[in-house]
């Protein structure tokens, strides 16, 4: 068995490898400036998730020039480049700052699309299709933090949207033809494995482009980790060894014409708290290369 990686869509469509460069422009969420919340997600610390190269007291061509110098050194075959909004939500903001924004990224040279990462309750109408339009001229991808298909759950780590919301962003995506990822997260609170497989047929009913799957990774400091440390047994925690094996099973059950993006995410160990099992120090790069082994076998 074989999965539809996100980047060889890129190779057929462009011809090439498209590697991101991460921005951060400098937003934040809803849950978190108190609009709808504050503290953000539970698990959240956007710190452990974006390279140090990406600072928001920088500037876009700035964050780009370093990106591009970053990727020529670890991964030697890049050239060609796309500007990945992805600290928080970056559609968080009114469409005349957002354009402002997006065309400093496009101004570059180098820089042939954009991918926007961002909340289902953070787009509308107007910003679609704004979206739309661009995808005339350049490459753009909307990733949407969906996290979990269950209501309960996206209350509990305080994401402060319903599924329906992420539901209606998704479908009005796919009505402009826009490509699209969508983000999934495995592990989280009260759901257990037999709960998280039952999300496969939820998604694959969603008019997605490609996906994005994470296991569950308890930050230092955060509010899960709290929750973590007080209740293990409400976690489903997965061994390396379990997850890939988990994986092999999500694969079986997704629509063969989802790419998958990724199937697991990489947290730098100085975050990760202690209390939770630890896979070491192994990059994605290697993880791939077990579950194809494993899926060989299927």
């Amino acid at each position: 068995m074989e999965y539809n990686s996100f980047v060889n869509y890129f190779k057929e469509k462009y011809g090439s490898r498209l590697q991101k460069v991460v921005i951060d422009a400098g937003f934040t969420c809803p849950n978190r400036d108190g609009k709808l919340g504050v503290g953000g997600c539970t698990y959240c610390n956007n710190s452990a998730f974006h390279p140090n190269y990406s600072v928001s007291s920088k500037s876009i061509h700035w964050q780009i020039d370093e990106g591009i110098k970053f990727h020529k050194v670890r991964y030697h075959k890049a050239q060609r480049y796309i500007a990945y909004f992805q600290p928080f939500s970056n559609t968080y903001a009114s469409l005349e700052e957002l354009i402002k924004l997006y065309e400093q990224a496009l101004s570059h040279p180098q820089i042939e699309g954009i991918v926007v990462g961002t909340r289902p309750d953070c787009v509308d109408e107007a910003k679609l299709d704004y979206f739309a339009q661009l995808q005339k001229e350049k490459i753009v991808v909307l990733e949407y933090g969906v996290e979990s298909c269950y209501d309960a759950t996206l209350n509990r780590i305080n994401r402060g949207h319903n599924f329906d919301c992420a539901k209606w962003a998704i479908e009005q995506t796919a009505q402009r033809g826009i490509v699209q990822c969508g983000h999934f997260i495995f592990g989280l609170p009260g759901e257990t494995r037999q709960k998280m497989l039952a999300e496969i047929d939820i998604i694959n009913s969603l008019p997605l482009t490609a996906v994005k799957f994470h296991q569950l990774q308890i930050i230092k400091g955060t509010q899960m980790e709290r929750e973590f440390i007080a209740n293990r047994a409400d976690f489903y925690s997965f061994s390396l060894e379990e997850y890939l094996d988990f994986m092999v099973e999500v694969l079986s059950k997704l629509r063969s014409n989802l790419f998958i993006d990724r199937f697991a995410s990489e947290v730098p160990p100085r975050y990760l708290s202690p209390h939770q099992e630890s896979w070491g120090l192994i990059r994605y790069q290697e993880l791939t290369k077990k579950l194809q082994k494993k899926l060989k076998k299927v």
